[in-house]
């Protein structure tokens, strides 16, 4: 059995320190090395991206575009048919924008300009299609929001021409309903959707065999047409009310039974605060103070916006009123009688 003396204990632990010293530098080092290749891999995936996004908004980004005749050598120039017009920007502004143009549309797409009318024919992915069962998006909850659309009148009215992208176009889709920077925004964000159709003959001639309607004339019976159309959303009166758990609510119902009553949305429990101001109205709900607290900070609502103690004082000097008329009187009435 060897023993170990003080001088080989002596040399033996500094060698020790030194080695795991060395191992311990070799570890951080190739850790330190890890990261720069996987933010230079992301960094090659975002050019690549973009290079490929590049190709297709060569055309589609711009509002004409040109074609070549090999047999002729002649050049022609066209414009952009606007439904196919993508603007680069608000694309690179939208929710996906980390998406390739091939991650939706064929690679075919690439092997001919103009297009093989045929591509024109393919199947686009809905949003349940990428979103659905996905853990990552679960809070969004777009089964829900599936069964609401199934039950919507664009899919009763015409379920063979409608889906998600003829109102949420996926080339420049922001999603802004739970954190709106203004709600005025909001609403004209979410209203031009509709409008999009419903002001436009042609594109409504595209989901429908009937003349667009006017506007105007089928919301006469509204006061304050303008003021209306600017504070709030089409969805707000078009729309049957859902949980907390969907954003926006997405079951369309028909036109006779869209909400015409003002106490629907001029009233303490006001419309509102389960539909444009819901998120905001859970985080500040409480049992005194401002009812709709959330509705007072971006616009006046008549009815809605109401004060607990406010509506104390009120009803205390209603009744000291009332008290002194009633006192009043019976002092009258007994000096009359006196005399």
């Amino acid at each position: 059995m060897l023993k170990t003396t003080k001088k080989s204990r002596f040399i033996f632990v500094p060698v020790f320190l030194s080695v795991a010293f060395v191992l311990l530098i070799s570890y951080s080092l190739s850790r330190s090395n890890e990261a720069p290749e996987k933010e230079e891999n992301k960094e090659n995936k975002e050019v690549v991206r973009h290079a490929e996004n590049t190709k297709c908004f060569t055309c589609h980004g711009e509002r004409k575009y040109t074609m070549f005749n090999k047999d002729s050598s002649e050049t022609i120039t066209r414009l952009m048919p606007s439904q196919y017009f993508i603007d680069t920007l608000a694309f690179y502004n939208g929710t996906h924008s980390s998406f390739k143009c091939s991650d939706c549309h064929s690679a075919d797409y690439e092997l001919s300009a103009p297009h093989n009318g045929e591509l024109r024919f393919e199947a686009m992915p809905s949003c349940i299609d990428c979103h659905g069962g996905d853990p990552e998006y679960a809070k969004f909850h777009f089964e829900e929001i599936e069964e609401q659309v199934k039950k919507s009148v664009h899919i009763q009215g015409c379920s063979d021409k409608f889906s998600c992208w003829r109102c949420h176009d996926p080339h420049t889709y922001k999603s802004t309903a739970q954190n709106p920077e203004s709600i005025k925004d909001l609403v004209a964000y979410n209203n031009a959707m509709c409008l999009k159709c419903h002001s436009n003959s042609v594109n409504y001639m595209l989901m429908s065999d009937e003349s667009s309607p006017n506007l105007i004339k089928q919301h006469e019976w509204l006061p304050n047409q303008a003021s209306h159309f600017k504070s709030v959303r089409c969805i707000e009166c078009h729309t049957a009310l859902s949980n907390d758990s969907v954003l926006v609510a997405h079951q369309v119902l028909p036109k006779d039974k869209a909400i015409k009553k003002c106490a629907e949305c001029h009233s303490s429990d006001s419309r509102l605060m389960h539909t444009l101001y819901k998120f905001k109205a859970k985080e500040r709900r409480n049992e005194q103070g401002f009812f709709n607290g959330a509705i007072l900070e971006e616009s006046y609502v008549i009815g809605a916006n109401r004060n607990y103690y406010l509506n104390v004082v009120s009803i205390a000097i209603f009744i000291l009123v009332v008290g002194g008329i009633f006192i009043h009187a019976i002092l009258r009435f007994t000096l009359k009688k006196k005399k």
